[in-house]
């Protein structure tokens, strides 16, 4: 029985939807999913193991123009991901931003397989739809291109199909028991971070970074400390909130999905620092699990 195996790289602008698309394909809850923009800033991989096949997708930070060193790094990320694809799931919905000429340029080029997912379509209308497919398919010329709804799951099984026929023989990368690359204390910090996103408003969530400080499995419980860093004092307060009203409804939170993560009781334990100008800083920046 030949088995194959392969890379495929989830890329696309921030907000398209590419955390809940790989979400629904890996079906587990890997990637940080809200509503703001440039909510995955890492490179995240999902494997899906099947007799004769394994996909290891790879979710990357939308791709943005960069503003600060963490920037930079994200698509140090996007650029990584575009070198080592096996076949290419590229994303984008109705109300996306125009697709750079370099970068059709640089894709086209590459000569992989390229599956374009227009993804939202339960917001658009049959016109909309046909137009847009149309315009991705004189984009992208060799690309499959398929309209979907990650968030309603509709059509991925024909994306999934896709992949299937599309990826290379190859032994497997990764034991067959592996969902992801990544380590529980990564999930952790990005399920707290994910908290932040949803409670805190404005620039809040963009100058926040969470490191876990400890992960303690005791008999019946485990023992979680973390700590949350922002650039400003003023930026603590409000994620203190009044008599720390804030960080113990955000903690409850993240807790409880935390919990449902490990599947077992979890003690969490949240500490605000000020650590000024982190996103600019290259050392802060590597100890958070950035490439600089």
């Amino acid at each position: 029985m030949n088995h194959k195996s392969g890379f495929v790289n989830i890329i696309g602008h921030p907000n398209v939807g590419k955390s809940t698309l790989m979400n629904a394909l890996v079906g587990e809850k890997l990637s940080i999913i809200t509503s703001k923009a440039q909510t995955t800033r890492h490179r995240i991989m999902g494997i899906v193991n099947g007799d004769d096949f394994q996909i290891v997708y790879s979710d990357t930070p939308g791709m943005v123009k960069p503003h600060y060193k963490l920037h930079e790094s994200m698509m140090k990320f996007v650029d990584a991901a575009i070198e080592d694809a096996d076949i290419f799931l590229l994303v984008t919905e109705k109300d996306d931003a125009a697709f750079e000429d370099t970068f059709l340029a640089r894709l086209n080029s590459l000569n992989r397989p390229v599956i374009a997912v227009l993804n939202k379509i339960d917001l658009c209308t049959q016109e909309e739809v046909v137009a847009l497919l149309t315009k991705l398919e004189a984009q992208f010329p060799g690309a499959v291109v398929i309209p979907v709804s990650a968030l309603h799951r509709f059509n991925l099984d024909r994306v999934f199909d896709t992949l299937l026929e599309k990826l290379p023989e190859s032994p497997a990368y990764y034991p067959k028991d592996e969902l992801t690359d990544r380590s529980m204390r990564f999930f952790v910090s990005e399920i707290i971070r994910e908290k932040i996103l949803l409670y805190y408003k404005q620039e809040i969530p963009y100058s926040v970074e969470v490191a876990v400080d400890e992960y303690k499995e005791k008999e019946n419980i485990t023992h979680i400390t973390a700590t949350i860093y922002v650039a400003r004092e003023s930026q603590k307060a409000i994620i203190l909130g009044h008599h720390g009203k804030s960080i113990k409804g955000l903690g409850m939170a993240a807790r409880k999905d935390i919990e449902a993560f490990i599947e077992g009781k979890v003690y969490l334990e949240l500490r605000v620092k000020v650590s000024k100008d982190w996103r600019d800083d290259p050392q802060q920046l590597k100890r958070f699990g950035y490439e600089l």
